[in-house]
């Protein structure tokens, strides 16, 4: 055991907790009752937080913890850190971005699948027995369909390579055009969805993002 001290607020594999725990002092959120309790006991020692997308470190933890250094998402998204009080007070922000790309992209394409062939439905009317009394009705195909991406980041791209292979032709919205990218941009979200068979949303959740899908 280290001296210097980790904080975790949320949990992770246990292989990573045990390798944490040989070198550094480990501390873990749920183990104190009380958030004043912890701060009181361990606030100098603090040096680290490590936490997910569910949980991290706002401005006034941050605020509470002077040594700290380091906010370390276990996961992609970094929603639940203040990065402005991060910036502010130079502490160094990691996660892990391409660790579910692939896989968030295949279950996009799957979703999209289902959704279109009504697979869920129509496992559900052979299951209930309704095949009995006539044929499911049809549904639509994937192949060909435009398919509109907001957020052309690592995901999107992802989703988009994937399409293609359904000769699905690829347009996008972002802040900025990709001047890398031979997809079609198109400068709004409603201009984006008014060309598009398939709308996917592929950004992050932020205050500028949040209800971007609305009745417009």
């Amino acid at each position: 055991m280290g001296s210097i001290s980790v904080l975790l607020v949320a949990k992770v594999i246990p292989y990573l907790e045990q390798e944490l725990n040989k070198r550094y002092n480990l501390l873990r959120i749920w183990d104190f009752p009380q958030k004043s309790q912890l701060l009181t006991q361990h606030s100098a020692s603090i040096r680290a937080v490590v936490g997910n997308a569910s949980a991290g470190a706002d401005a006034e933890f941050i605020d509470a913890l002077p040594k700290l250094e380091i906010v370390s998402s276990y996961s992609v998204g970094v929603d639940m850190i203040d990065l402005n009080k991060c910036k502010e007070k130079g502490i160094r922000v990691t996660n892990t971005p391409d660790v579910l790309t692939d896989d968030v992209a295949d279950l996009a394409i799957g979703l999209i699948l289902a959704l279109l062939r009504r697979i869920c439905e129509s496992d559900r009317y052979v299951r209930n027995g309704n095949w009995k009394s006539g044929d499911y009705k049809l549904t639509t195909k994937f192949s060909g369909k435009t398919v509109g991406i907001i957020g052309l980041g690592r995901i999107g791209t992802a989703i988009a390579k994937r399409a293609e292979g359904f000769n699905c032709p690829i347009s996008y919205f972002s802040r900025t055009q990709k001047q890398e990218s031979k997809y079609k941009y198109y400068p709004s979200v409603v201009e984006l969805a008014s060309n598009s068979d398939i709308l996917v949303v592929a950004c992050p959740l932020t205050e500028e993002t949040h209800h971007i899908i609305n009745r417009e």
